[in-house]
């Protein structure tokens, strides 16, 4: 899925339906009405759904999730969706472009730079046109493709990581602030994920 180091998706959803039925059954047993005195029993629910979401949530939807709260699941699982098909397409570690996004936009794919980059993997314009990507800079598919394509020919050309600086620097690098950042997000996605 993300990579090989990631749970199966089958053991993923296995742990899922596990926390779901001893959900249920806490819930049926009238404990959890019990457990937050004078709270209702919606926010009991809400008490609990809140403290199972990260169990419940694929974990780079949790670090979507903590960068960005308002993201909707729609925009979750698009952002999800292509960041698993271009950083394979691309031949790039997915938790690498995940932490790229989060350094980069903090999740938001409405961002734009006061220097004019735009979007969740934060492109200049002028970087897209001669891709030739379907859709606008704007939509989320293709500014997660335009952001791979960039950093995957960075890496190619640089290496790691004077390709990762040059995401941001371009070709005058000036120092390692950037990197040094990126990579600390890449470690904790992966902790996130090996958790």
């Amino acid at each position: 899925m993300h990579s090989s180091s990631s749970p199966s998706l089958a053991q993923t959803q296995r742990n899922r339906i596990l926390v779901l039925i001893s959900l249920s059954l806490f819930l049926m047993s009238g404990t959890a009405l019990r457990s937050v005195e004078g709270a209702s029993s919606q926010e009991t629910v809400v008490a609990v759904e809140e403290v199972l979401a990260p169990v419940l949530m694929d974990p780079f939807e949790v670090s979507l999730v903590r960068a960005n709260p308002s993201l909707g699941s729609e925009e979750r699982g698009r952002i999800l969706n292509a960041i698993d098909r271009y950083s394979d397409q691309y031949e790039l570690d997915a938790d690498l472009v995940m932490a790229v996004m989060l350094v980069e936009s903090g999740a938001r794919p409405w961002a734009h730079s006061p220097k004019g980059a735009v979007g969740l993997m934060q492109v200049m314009p002028h970087m897209m046109r001669p891709m030739d990507l379907a859709g606008n800079l704007a939509t989320i598919e293709s500014n997660i493709e335009a952001g791979c394509f960039i950093l995957s020919n960075n890496i190619r050309r640089l290496g790691l990581e004077r390709g990762i600086s040059a995401y941001f620097w371009g070709s005058r690098i000036r120092g390692v602030a950037y990197l040094n950042k990126v990579l600390e997000v890449r470690d904790q996605v992966r902790e996130q994920r090996a958790s």
